[in-house]
């Protein structure tokens, strides 16, 4: 982690690896797509009370869709509005699919001991004493997961490009985990694995 001269931290989150981060009500939280079409998976607890967190199933249901905009407050278990979009130039996101996980990769791949989201949020947030089973879904910022007439969904490439951001206000002290997604079976981060990073402070980054 670097600090900049504008108070800001730098997270550096290393391709299929995941960090966490604290963020004081007011401070913006701002994840960037380095090189392109690479989904990082979000979660956030409220740190005076560690049993709230950030949950997309309450997100959905406070919005009325499945798609998040820019504008849109994000939800806890609790309905208490926890982040705040402020900026989303690539405007598709995920708020429906749960991390993936060795199963998944085991089950659904073929594949044992594969790296995974929900180990790397697991691994980043021990230093909280969150175990895994405590771990929420995610927000899985540029994950394109589209929708078809009949319910199916289509796991798309994310429409994000080298530098492409997505800018959050947290509304309460927070503190939480990102991963860099591990899929590298499904097309959803262009069949590669790349790094994102992190930025979070009093100002929105030039």
């Amino acid at each position: 982690m670097s600090t900049s001269a504008t108070g800001s931290h730098e997270i550096h989150i290393p391709a299929a690896s995941g960090r966490s981060f604290e963020a004081k009500a007011g401070e913006f939280i701002t994840l960037i797509d380095l090189e392109g079409q690479q989904i990082g998976d979000f979660v956030a607890f409220n740190t005076a009370d560690r049993t709230e967190r950030l949950s997309t199933c309450y997100t959905r249901s406070m919005l009325g869709r499945i798609y998040v905009r820019q504008g849109d407050r994000m939800y806890t278990n609790l309905r208490r509005p926890i982040l705040e979009i402020v900026e989303d130039k690539v405007g598709r996101h995920d708020i429906l699919i749960p991390a993936c996980d060795r199963v998944r990769y085991e089950v659904t791949f073929g594949i044992a001991n594969h790296r995974n989201c929900l180990d790397n949020l697991s691994a980043a947030l021990a230093a909280y004493d969150i175990e895994q089973t405590r771990v929420p879904e995610p927000f899985n910022i540029f994950q394109n997961t589209a929708v078809d007439a009949e319910g199916n969904f289509n796991f798309e490439a994310a429409r994000s490009k080298p530098g492409d951001r997505l800018v959050m206000r947290a509304l309460m002290d927070l503190f939480g985990a990102v991963s860099a997604c591990a899929m590298d079976q499904l097309p959803v981060n262009g069949w590669k694995l790349t790094p994102l990073l992190l930025v979070i402070g009093p100002q929105v980054p030039e």
